[in-house]
């Protein structure tokens, strides 16, 4: 790998976009890399994971300018459905994934933590699609999953404007759940991960699961997703582990993926 990391220790991972060089801009052999690296993560032993970017400056910049300047109509559209295919592929990915936002996330750089299922960012972080502004629209989901998160009117305005926003005012309009000082963000990324790990991982995943797929459909189906999802958890080791433990008292837990 050249320009992406992946890290495990016991139970969390961690991934980091490696090109500093170009603030992690999102280049083809980026995407490709990061789409390697879910591959072989190993979802049996790993509960919770990680994505930052290297340095403190920036988390991505966005995707790499230079490489998209020459592109036909219908590179332009092919260059899109690879990230949206693999954004897609993080966002359902079964493991939570935790967005470590450390300086810049602009462009596809907003678009790859808005795919992530929870979004945490350090003091200098800026926020931004600042595609109107190239002569582009946002080409990795920016327009559906900033409208989600964040409501339509604010996406808009974000995103027809081009503006960025800083580090509070993403927490302001919820598209960052915390914000820390640099030094202390991956640090409370870590603790955050190792507390979603501590849980019972087929109960999460259903939980991740059930919320995603929750909402795409009306509340009737949603409801109807969550009650088969419910029904999974029963059965298996961790759900009579986690109401034994309960029953007795007991805080120490043995979940183990059965």
């Amino acid at each position: 790998m050249e320009f992406v990391t992946y890290e495990a220790g016991g139970q969390t991972g961690i991934i980091t976009i490696n090109r500093p060089g170009a603030l992690n801009a999102l280049n083809s052999q980026v995407l490709k890399e990061l789409n390697q690296i879910l591959d072989e993560i190993d979802t049996r032993t790993v509960r919770a994971l990680i994505l930052t970017g290297a340095g403190n400056k920036s988390f991505v910049a966005g995707a790499d300018i230079a490489e998209m300047s020459g592109f036909t109509k219908k590179e332009g559209e092919q260059f899109g459905k690879m990230g949206n295919d693999i954004f897609h592929r993080l966002e359902t990915f079964p493991v939570p994934v935790i967005a470590a936002v450390n300086g810049f996330a602009l462009g596809g750089g907003c678009e790859l933590c808005l795919s992530c299922d929870i979004r945490i960012c350090s003091e200098n972080a800026v926020f931004g699609q600042p595609e109107t502004g190239l002569g582009i629209t946002p080409g990795f989901g920016g327009t559906q999953r900033l409208a989600r998160i964040v409501g339509p009117g604010m996406a808009k305005e974000m995103i027809f404007t081009a503006r960025n926003i800083k580090a509070q005012e993403a927490y302001r309009i919820g598209l960052v759940n915390a914000v820390y000082s640099q030094e202390d963000l991956l640090l409370q990324a870590k603790k955050m991960a190792e507390g979603i790990a501590r849980n019972a991982p087929i109960a999460v995943r259903n939980c991740k699961k059930a919320i995603h797929d929750g909402l795409q459909v009306d509340i009737d189906q949603a409801v109807a997703i969550e009650e088969r999802l419910f029904g999974d958890c029963f059965e298996t080791h961790d759900q009579k582990e986690g109401m034994e433990a309960f029953l007795e008292k007991r805080k120490e837990k043995r979940f183990t993926m059965n």
